[in-house]
């Protein structure tokens, strides 16, 4: 079932989609680890670094729920603001740079339709590199009434996988979960011709909350 942007649970904090893979194993090892550790110096040791891990997993993997800000385009990630660039077709890119202390799951940044969801194999340097447009990534369309929009994850040095929650043909609510980045990484939308930006390189941005247009 599609995510409510007027859920009444927006306080909550739930696990991503997409996080089993990474995190069942180290919470089971974790929970081993605890029960054995009476018993064992060896396991009462091992006990300390395999919680932490667990506890570490949990933070980054954690998918709060957002009361979603009005406003035509609204940032689709958290993190800060790497860049803006304006395009040779007359589109501004807005890169944004998803350090592992940020939740990782990204949102749609306009209602609409997903017109193309489409998986592009590359390299794994770091999000912050220059070089990371060449890496592995997913490219989102979306029909909107701004018309088509544009917009990218890419995968880093460590997130080796990208999520996507939904598929081609979708209508999506703005502020919708659409999928997640395990680990650091960035997310890039391009605002069509004549949409003023309305953050600055440095800024810091909350998926769901902050305005990236300007009115």
């Amino acid at each position: 079932m599609p995510d409510s942007p007027t859920s009444a649970n927006r306080g909550g904090v739930r696990i991503a989609r997409g996080a089993s893979p990474w995190l069942l194993p180290t919470v089971a090892t974790a929970a081993l680890s605890l029960a054995r550790a009476r018993k064992s110096g060896r396991w009462a040791a091992a006990a300390v670094p395999t919680t932490a891990l667990a506890a570490g997993m949990l933070w980054f993997f954690r998918d709060p729920e957002r009361e979603i800000a009005e406003g035509r385009v609204i940032s689709p990630a958290d993190g800060v603001v790497q860049s803006i660039m304006p395009w040779k077709d007359g589109r501004t890119r807005v890169a944004i740079f998803m350090s592992p202390l940020n939740v990782h799951v990204n949102r749609a940044p306009l209602a609409g339709t997903v017109t193309s969801v489409e998986h592009v194999p590359g390299g794994f340097v770091p999000a912050f590199n220059k070089e990371s447009e060449n890496n592995e990534r997913v490219v989102w369309h979306f029909d909107t009434e701004l018309g088509d929009i544009e917009m990218v994850q890419i995968a880093g040095a460590v997130a080796r996988r990208i999520v996507p929650y939904i598929p081609q043909g979708t209508k999506v609510e703005q502020g919708e979960r659409i999928g997640l980045i395990r680990f650091g990484s960035r997310v890039d939308i391009y605002l069509p011709e004549g949409i003023d930006v309305a953050v600055e390189v440095g800024q810091a941005t909350t998926a769901g909350v902050t305005r990236i247009d300007r009115s």
